[in-house]
């Protein structure tokens, strides 16, 4: 409930509870005040407003606390404290206009301000229930910011970190299920996997949480474990929402009744092939946590599952040249329409599609636990790289995805949250300037410094943080610790990493920073030792915090020699 201060003698006309344009005595729905002020038309009336969901008194304490001046400077001279201190000191890059390009500094800073906007921290305003745990609202939605924005929160906001996913399990532990959307301290909506499954796998596979005194930075991973199970194993009621009404949009896995029996999504669901997609990734992070919380039978049971996107993989299909698409099966077994089947389109990507904001085309790289049997399925190296240069050509493009995908020709979509590391799989050809030469292309043609700056919604700062890895000249690999290496877009970068460490980021171009230079990688230093490889590990520096040097040019080329990026994954 709202309480509001104004700074002038007021009349209240109205301030009764209106419920569909009549009055009704019900408090909890929502009501309005009419008011009028003294001292005529020409007066500046000041308002300061709090907001509770517990009580008046709890809104009035938010209102002091946080607007405790009537000057409107000294508010926005706090805000920006705030935020200079808590969010933009994180990551610093030279913002002198004579040495840096601040066209790239702008979309540095305004990106991690839209990372930062939601999800909200609601801890001591929880009106459900009592509980000693933080408690967080507005995931918009995990389905979002699983794929690479919580793992920049792992590095740069650790402890705000600690208590989101704290606030996940108690959630879990109230309501029964863990979010992938929620707002209004409602769950839903569901797009696909139970996805904060990977959010928790990715924090735990990075330790997070685990081996530390400090019981604010202490996460209950034998909870954690649990909850992620509940997703794993029990369907969840069907609340027939006219989106979807196969199965369950509120929370969970809503077509575990074909998953866990069939070990794929049947054309019964909507949504059959990104689910089943998704289900297997969620499947693997329970993999990776069950190593540590659970049994080697149920690392067993949940890695085999997480192979079952090949149960889609359909090798009769053939398309643009290439061969083997993942494609609808029925809960029989059999092919939906092989004959007239076309992967690149997918009937809108809406909720009651096939596969949702991205085609199945698409969908046939986003197997992030297992590139090495998806390249396999692809007809091997040569295919796979073909294929892959092929999704980047203008005018492939054959399913108008309208907002999501305005002004985008290529089948790749970095539009939607699905294609995020796509263009990021030359790595795993150890041919990471294409990656290089793809993602600098992608951010530098979609992603600008003015209004409609992303190319479609922002996300919850998805969109943002997948640019932020982009100027990093980094990129996670969600329920992994890996990191595949690419190019910087500043000559030195200093984060602020894990509570009080410092990583520094560097790259020798001579005015990289104001993009007069090649960044195509010629070498990579880690902490002063010669890397061969594409890629690390958390613990190789994300932990202690260190340097990565970059030594780029102007031609495109193969520089590494060690082995490929991991893929933990299990082949059928």
């Amino acid at each position: 409930m709202p309480l509001t201060t104004v700074d002038s003698p007021v009349n209240v006309l109205d301030n009764r509870t209106y419920f569909q344009r009549r009055v009704v005595e019900d408090t909890a729905r929502v009501g309005y005040y009419i008011f009028t002020f003294e001292g005529g038309a020409a007066n500046t009336i000041k308002s300061r407003v709090g907001v509770s969901f517990i009580s008046t008194e709890q809104a009035c304490g938010y209102r002091d606390d946080e607007i405790p001046s009537w000057s409107l400077n000294d508010t926005v001279d706090a805000a920006v404290k705030e935020w200079n201190e808590d969010v933009f000191s994180k990551i610093r890059v030279d913002t002198d206009e004579k040495t840096s390009n601040l066209t790239n500094v702008r979309l540095l800073y305004s990106s991690l301000y839209f990372m930062h906007l939601m999800p909200s921290d609601r801890t001591g305003d929880n009106p459900l229930w009592q509980s000693d745990e933080p408690y967080w609202d507005d995931f918009y939605t995990m389905w979002d910011i699983f794929r690479c924005t919580v793992s920049l929160y792992h590095l740069i906001q650790p402890a705000r970190y600690v208590s989101m996913i704290r606030a996940l399990i108690d959630i879990w532990r109230f309501e029964g299920f863990l979010p992938d959307g929620r707002s209004g301290n409602y769950n839903g909506l569901t797009q696909g996997g139970s996805n904060a499954d990977n959010v928790l796998a990715d924090a735990y596979v990075k330790g997070l949480g685990r081996d530390t005194d400090d019981p604010s930075m202490t996460i209950n991973w034998t909870a954690g474990y649990q909850a992620m199970v509940k997703d794993a194993e029990v369907q969840p009621y069907n609340t027939f929402s006219p989106l979807d009404q196969t199965g369950s949009v509120k929370e969970g896995r809503g077509s575990l009744y074909d998953w866990i029996p069939l070990g794929y999504v049947s054309n019964n669901s909507s949504r059959s092939v990104s689910k089943t997609v998704e289900y297997a990734l969620n499947d693997y992070a329970l993999s990776v946590v069950a190593a540590g919380e659970g049994t080697q039978a149920d690392v067993d049971k949940y890695l085999n599952r997480s192979a079952g996107w090949q149960n889609l993989w359909n090798n009769d299909i053939v398309h643009a040249g290439f061969t083997g698409f993942l494609a609808p099966k029925d809960d029989q077994g059999k092919w939906v329409s092989p004959k007239t089947y076309n992967p690149a389109v997918c009937g809108g990507c809406e909720w009651d599609s096939i596969s949702y904001e991205a085609t199945p085309f698409e969908y046939s790289f986003v197997v992030p636990h297992d590139v090495q049997t998806l390249i396999e399925s692809m007809g091997g190296v040569i295919e796979f790289e073909r294929r892959l240069d092929y999704i980047f050509m203008p005018n492939t493009a054959e399913q108008d995805l309208e907002e999501n995908g305005a002004g985008i020709t290529t089948i790749m979509n970095i539009g939607n949250e699905p294609d995020f590391a796509t263009p990021y799989l030359y790595n795993y050809l150890n041919k990471q300037h294409k990656s290089v030469n793809q993602t600098r292309a992608l951010a530098n043609q979609f992603f600008h410094d003015e209004l409609y700056g992303v190319p479609g919604n922002s996300d919850a700062g998805a969109l943002n943080s997948w640019l932020i890895w982009q100027m990093l000249g980094l990129y996670p690999i969600v329920t992994q610790p890996v990191y595949l290496l690419e190019s910087p877009w500043f000559t030195d970068i200093n984060m602020t990493i894990n509570v009080n460490k410092t990583l520094r980021i560097t790259s020798n171009g001579d005015n990289i920073s104001l993009g007069q230079s090649g960044y195509f990688v010629e070498s990579v230093k880690i902490n002063g030792e010669d890397w061969d490889r594409n890629w690390f590990n958390h613990e190789d520096i994300m932990i202690e915090g260190g340097t990565i040097e970059f030594t780029v040019g102007n031609i495109g080329q193969a520089w590494e020699t060690g082995v490929l990026p991991p893929s933990p994954g299990t082949k059928m």
